[in-house]
């Protein structure tokens, strides 16, 4: 029997081997399927929310042009504008959840900032602030705060590369045409 004994203790101690190598295996792989999965969500959350928030600023800077704001085309009726932004606040407000849910705590701080620019634009929409002047600076922190929400978005999922570049406002081509 003792000549027996360091083949079963092979025995042993290859099953055991391979108990614990399957396992870290498994839980590897079981990670590595959940991080993709809450990649896929943080993208649809980071995508949506963007796209409304592009929607909210799209129809404020068309009220902004019926106001008469530089650099803002497609004027929009005024009652009408804020039927919309109320709508679109709604959507916005339900998808900044699932931001906040999911996202890494600094998208969430340039989320808030970008938002709280679109919300800076709108005042002027509105008829709340005025000015020329006012108006330009505001679009300008819109642009700067979208830059840096997508800088962060990038790199919360691990996205290669350089940030697109910036969308300041207003474009180069935009002022070509202003007085000096």
């Amino acid at each position: 029997m003792w000549e027996q004994v360091p083949a079963l203790l092979g025995v042993v101690v290859g099953a055991a081997s391979s108990y614990v190598a399957t396992s870290i295996a498994e839980r590897s792989r079981w990670r590595r399927g959940r991080a993709e999965r809450w990649d896929a969500k943080r993208l649809d959350a980071y995508a949506s929310y963007a796209n409304i928030l592009k929607q909210q600023l799209s129809i404020a800077q068309r009220m902004g042009a019926t106001r008469g704001f530089p650099h803002a085309a497609d004027p929009l009726d005024f009652e009408l504008g804020m039927t919309q932004l109320a709508e679109n606040e709604v959507r916005r407000a339900a998808e900044w959840e699932s931001v906040l849910l999911i996202g890494d705590a600094e998208t969430i701080g340039a989320a808030r900032k970008w938002h709280e620019a679109v919300w800076n634009v709108e005042l002027y929409a509105r008829g709340l602030k005025d000015g020329h002047a006012g108006w330009t600076r505001a679009v300008q922190q819109v642009s700067r705060a979208r830059d840096a929400f997508y800088a962060l978005a990038r790199r919360d999922l691990d996205i290669a590369g350089p940030p697109p570049p910036s969308g300041n406002w207003p474009r180069a081509w935009q002022q070509e045409d202003e007085p000096v």
